[in-house]
């Protein structure tokens, strides 16, 4: 998103000046030349082999009719059997295991393997894994070797050359970089740095994960087992293996009835020469006959912009048709700020009427973004599209996903994978109206999964249904900036590491305010609540904040979610401390909601306003239920913040300080613990 993130300092006072180096210990554990010594919280003891099929690494029973229905079965690695090291669990930010999908993952040096026992035919499969960075950045490539039942191994082909970004936002490629804004506050010594603060590099490593697909030799079926392979003399000193995920894949798409293929035009299905203006003549004909364009499958090599409008560009499916380019670097900045293109369909821009019944659908775009620079556009999808739809894609490697630049309307995005992103996988950007995200698949962005940002023109009567965010590395999985009349339902968003969490409705980055009704509704969170770096504080698993207006314009309703396993807080209201006094969050009613798990407490209050609760069940919880400062003024007449209790608000199992919404809390008692204890919850069960 393109968007500051200048921190802000929390409210307590920075510790006295004093001459130090700042050892940041995660860095180092994950440090280029050090990885191998020591891996973050490695466990001696194998995995156990379980072959369990998970969704967010959870037991699919506990997210049951949530997230997106997807075509592969996922199957984390340290429930594996493998003769590496399981690392993790840990949530510490910086850390491989904090990146990787419930927190856990196998780590290979060379010679060692992990085993999967299908459990279910599959002719394809995906790893996530990480390897080590050049010394000095860009990545290296290396090798694993892939085995069915012990027949003939297939080499898989590993790159870190997307992966390892550094230091403060906007980050960069360079692990011996200095500080990019010194004169920023940073959580490491509480203080802005001057000359008497020296941080040892690489500085805040993150972004460490990479996917990659393989179709494999043959189809196998349920109960084969397939062995991944650090091989002996690889390129990497050690590979880092997430989860695999395993699918059976249809053949290719016929070409459709009233079509004309991109290769009648030219196009070159090995790659090797440059398919563009194939792609633009092709889209030309079709949109002058009224057929569609059909990409066959093979890999064509796309490096630029191709423009869309009034027309369907249909693929074989995304494992088959492959769209790819390199990032090119523009001979002139170009008058949006972009210094670079690269490959991806836009819709014309909205100042020149947008584009019109776009249909995209079955291919895969695969960019080649290694660093994020937020005047770029070098999305997979970009422009103004209304009337459209984009469907069944496949993108990796682009800086977003999918970014329009409203004013739009009536664009549906469905079923889609979006993953490996350096910054968002979809945003619907200004003016955007009647839209819908629905059954997407988004793992491993560099910002927010999934966001709507109503800056300078509102969006209206957006949705965001049945979508599964995973392991963004940074902010949000679900982010809504303003607007009128947004839904966010039957979600699953698991595992984010830093500075946002899982759902988020935020009056900030200029956006127009909250009117009508905001509906989060029967949504399942996994491992939120994350760190936010620049207050030093915990973060709830939905968080409502209100830095530059109040949130107290629309009817919010926060029903049927289940916040599982939070880090820290499952709710939380807060304001920014320099308009602590100038803002306020009211008008926000949860019913139905179940929190199971959380490292402090139910609700943090951090600002004026009231909320109710009807019908929210709590059980292991950490700290005091309510955490109650409201504006930090502590005025006799207690907290600033009121909760509204409408009955029903039950709490089960084993909770720190007994029920979660003790009487004594209410209305509005301070019970203000800036930052609490955190006690790690247990696993979560069924109801």
């Amino acid at each position: 998103m393109t968007r500051s993130s200048t921190p802000v300092p929390p409210p307590p006072a920075a510790p006295p000046r004093g001459r130090r180096a700042l050892a940041i210990a995660a860095a180092a554990a994950v440090a280029l030349g050090a990885a191998l010594a020591g891996p973050v919280a490695a466990q001696a003891s194998p995995a156990t082999g379980d072959p369990a099929v998970t969704r967010a690494a959870l037991d699919p029973a506990l997210v049951m009719g949530r997230g997106a229905d997807v075509a592969f079965l996922e199957q984390e690695a340290e429930h594996a059997l493998t003769n590496g090291e399981v690392i993790g669990p840990d949530r510490t930010a910086y850390t491989l295991p904090a990146e990787a999908s419930g927190r856990s993952a196998v780590l290979l040096e060379p010679g060692e393997h992990v085993e999967f026992t299908l459990p279910a035919a599959a002719n394809a499969i995906t790893v996530r894994y990480s390897i080590p960075d050049a010394p000095d950045g860009g990545g290296i490539r290396s090798t694993l070797d892939v085995t069915v039942d012990g027949g003939g191994a297939q080499a898989l082909e590993l790159t870190s050359e997307y992966s390892w970004l550094y230091n403060q936002y906007p980050f960069t490629n360079d692990p011996n970089a200095q500080l990019l804004h010194p004169d920023w506050w940073i959580t490491e010594c509480a203080c802005v740095p001057g000359e008497d603060y020296v941080v040892e590099t690489p500085f805040r490593p993150m972004h460490f994960y990479d996917e990659q697909r393989m179709l494999l030799d043959a189809t196998y079926p349920a109960g084969a087992v397939v062995r991944l392979t650090a091989p002996v003399g690889a390129d990497a000193a050690w590979t880092v293996i997430d989860l695999l995920d395993s699918e059976l894949v249809a053949p290719p798409l016929p070409q459709p009835d009233r079509s004309v293929s991109v290769t009648k035009f030219g196009a070159d299905p090995t790659g090797v020469r440059d398919a563009a203006p194939a792609f633009r003549t092709a889209i030309r004909w079709a949109k002058r006959h009224g057929v569609d364009v059909f990409i066959p499958a093979g890999e064509f090599r796309v490096s630029e912009h191709l423009i869309v409008d009034d027309v369907a560009i249909r693929g074989a499916g995304n494992w088959h048709s492959i769209v790819f380019g390199e990032e090119v670097a523009l001979k002139k900045t170009a008058a949006d700020g972009s210094v670079h293109t690269g490959v991806g369909f836009y819709g014309k821009d909205a100042a020149e009427g947008g584009s019109t019944n776009v249909h995209l659908s079955d291919f895969s775009i695969r960019g080649d973004v290694r660093e994020r620079i937020d005047t770029d556009q070098v999305n997979g999808i970009g422009g103004a599209m209304s009337d459209s739809t984009i469907e069944r894609l496949h993108i990796e490697h682009t800086k977003v996903g999918l970014w329009f630049d409203g004013p739009m309307d009536g664009v549906v995005v469905r079923d889609n994978v979006i993953v490996d992103q350096i910054a968002d996988g979809l945003n619907f950007h200004t003016g955007v109206t009647n839209s819908l995200a629905e059954g997407n698949f988004v793992r491993n962005t560099g910002d927010d999964g999934l966001a709507m940002w109503a800056q300078g023109d509102t969006n209206a009567g957006n949705a965001f249904v049945g979508n599964t965010v995973q392991s963004p590395s940074l902010a949000n999985g679900i982010a809504i900036y303003g607007g009128e009349d947004i839904t966010v339902e039957g979600n699953l968003v698991a595992d984010p590491v830093r500075e946002g969490s899982a759902l988020h409705a935020g009056a900030r980055f200029g956006a127009e305010p909250f009117t009508g009704t905001l509906a989060f509704t029967d949504n399942t969170t996994v491992r939120a609540g994350t760190y936010e770096l620049n207050w030093n504080i915990g973060l709830g698993a939905i968080w409502f904040y209100a830095l530059d207006r109040s949130i107290d314009q629309a009817d919010v309703r926060v029903t049927g979610d289940h916040y599982l396993d939070s880090t820290y807080n499952a709710i939380m209201v807060v304001s920014d401390w320099p308009v602590k006094d100038q803002v306020s969050i009211s008008g926000v009613h949860f019913a139905d909601v179940r929190v199971d798990g959380t490292g402090t407490s139910v609700v943090s209050a951090r600002v004026s306003g009231s909320a109710s609760f009807d019908n929210v069940d709590a059980r292991n919880v950490g700290a005091v239920g309510v955490n109650n400062c409201g504006s930090f003024n502590f005025p006799p007449t207690g907290s600033e913040f009121s909760l509204v209790d409408l009955g029903g608000n039950d709490s089960s199992g084993v909770n720190t300080t007994g029920p979660w919404m003790a009487p004594w809390a209410l209305p509005n008692t301070i019970t203000c613990d800036d930052r609490p204890p955190v006690v790690a919850p247990p696993a979560p069960s069924a109801w």
